[in-house]
């Protein structure tokens, strides 16, 4: 795909779903600190399911230092809607403490740092650059993104490694982050994962799933 037809589709999707920097992210927080622990919180589950439970837990631990120190058990029951509640208790917690140990109880604002904290992955990492300090270093690959680069052409992977790196060639910095959003606004609300609503799709002709040259992945 060639970078007109690239830009024109984001553009499109741009004008499909207007958004303010602070409106992107799906997740509802107050601070570095809570974005990094919901967004670890939230593998697996959805958005609404964490912020539901965000009060109950940053009311009782509302800094790393408290959620450092905080009993395993008492943080899987406030959690404990988000499921795999405990690998996910242990790696906040972790995370917490080495917070505290190695950042002076401040979230890192760099990938290579954030990627040392438990639980963290790069798709974490980079929805904390970017929804966190406004500095996106890459593009968050989940699902919905995953899903849509390959449908509509953006990348030919499955791994989100690859497909990060295949779509940030594709855009420019000024792009990244905005893509995330975009692509999982119309992954839910078009391009659904059981089956594309390609009649009402205003980018299906330049889609690969509308032209017939891919299976529906």
């Amino acid at each position: 795909m060639n970078t007109p037809d690239t830009l024109s589709i984001l553009t499109e999707l741009n004008r499909l779903y207007p958004h303010q920097r602070e409106g992107m992210n799906f997740l509802k927080f107050e601070n570095p600190y809570q974005i990094l622990i919901m967004t670890i919180l939230s593998a697996q589950t959805t958005d609404v399911t964490i912020n539901g439970l965000r009060d109950a837990l940053f009311s009782r631990y509302p800094n790393p230092a408290a959620l450092a120190a905080a009993e395993q058990k008492e943080v899987e029951r406030i959690i404990h809607p988000a499921g795999f509640y405990h690998i996910k208790a242990k790696n906040i917690i972790g995370t917490a403490k080495r917070l505290c140990e190695n950042f002076g109880g401040k979230v890192p604002e760099t990938i290579p740092e954030l990627i040392t904290l438990p639980g963290v992955g790069r798709k974490t990492a980079n929805i904390v650059t970017s929804h966190a300090f406004a500095n996106p270093e890459g593009i968050a690959v989940d699902t919905h993104v995953g899903r849509l680069s390959r449908r509509i052409g953006f990348s030919d992977h499955s791994n989100p490694n690859k497909i990060e790196a295949d779509l940030m060639k594709l855009f420019s910095k000024e792009w990244w982050g905005d893509i995330n959003y975009l692509l999982i606004s119309h992954g839910r609300a078009v391009c659904t994962a059981k089956k594309p609503a390609c009649e009402r799709c205003s980018i299906c002709i330049q889609c690969r799933i509308y032209q017939g040259t891919i299976q529906t992945p």
